[in-house]
């Protein structure tokens, strides 16, 4: 599914990934953990190619889509993965629905089709008295519920989720911790999530440790 190879990241002088091999397989829900500032961000989102490292290179169902360009890696992106935020990252001005409306736009899809499955998400989370409201109407819950149905709008093969229940209380960071694999087993989704939190990367099919710019051990 996700195979990286050899991926090396510098900001000026400081070296954050020093040579990373990872192997990620379809339906699978894995947690990339380590100490603040240890690259795991970075990774993520050199995997989702909202990066570029500076060598290496990352295949997405044995292609190498480290040679995607403008329009070809833009439409790749939205169209295979799919991401979550610590902090949703919604637009304030826009109601629920229309906030989970956004990518399949960007995809091109038409007005109705975009709506019946964003309601479709938003009631399978819960949320289908919600879809007029605003994120400033909205629990941090279910902010971040709308977040993940914004995710999955496009149907992409792989979830990448960064400290996804960061900003939570513990009752809704146990709720989404959930979501995810109910999320794996009813669409089928590949899941990594980079996060702090213990329970959660207990919880999820395989641990991946970062320390000092490698993959320290699995487990």
């Amino acid at each position: 599914m996700i195979r990286t190879e050899g991926i090396k990241k510098s900001f000026g002088e400081l070296k954050v990934l020093k040579g990373i091999d990872i192997e990620i397989r379809e339906r699978e829900v894995v947690s990339i953990v380590g100490a603040s500032g240890a690259g795991k961000t970075t990774l993520l989102q050199i995997i989702g190619t909202l990066d570029r490292p500076d060598s290496g290179t990352v295949h997405f169902n044995n292609n190498d889509i480290s040679r995607l360009r403008g329009k070809t890696l833009a439409a790749f992106r939205n169209n295979n993965i799919g991401f979550v935020f610590q902090f949703h990252q919604l637009l304030p001005e826009f109601t629920a629905l229309e906030n989970v409306c956004i990518p399949a736009f960007i995809a091109g899809r038409s007005k109705a089709e975009a709506e019946s499955r964003a309601s479709e998400l938003l009631g399978f989370l819960g949320l289908s008295d919600r879809l007029e409201h605003k994120p400033s109407e909205l629990s941090g819950g279910e902010q971040q519920r709308v977040a993940v149905a914004r995710a999955l709008v496009n149907n992409p093969s792989v979830i990448l989720a960064d400290e996804p229940s960061g900003n939570l209380d513990t009752e809704n960071k146990n709720e989404l911790h959930k979501l995810f694999f109910r999320l794996r087993d009813t669409f089928g989704q590949t899941i990594v999530i980079v996060t702090h939190d213990r329970q959660l990367a207990n919880m999820s099919d395989r641990i991946l440790q970062i320390k000092d710019g490698l993959i320290l051990n699995e487990s």
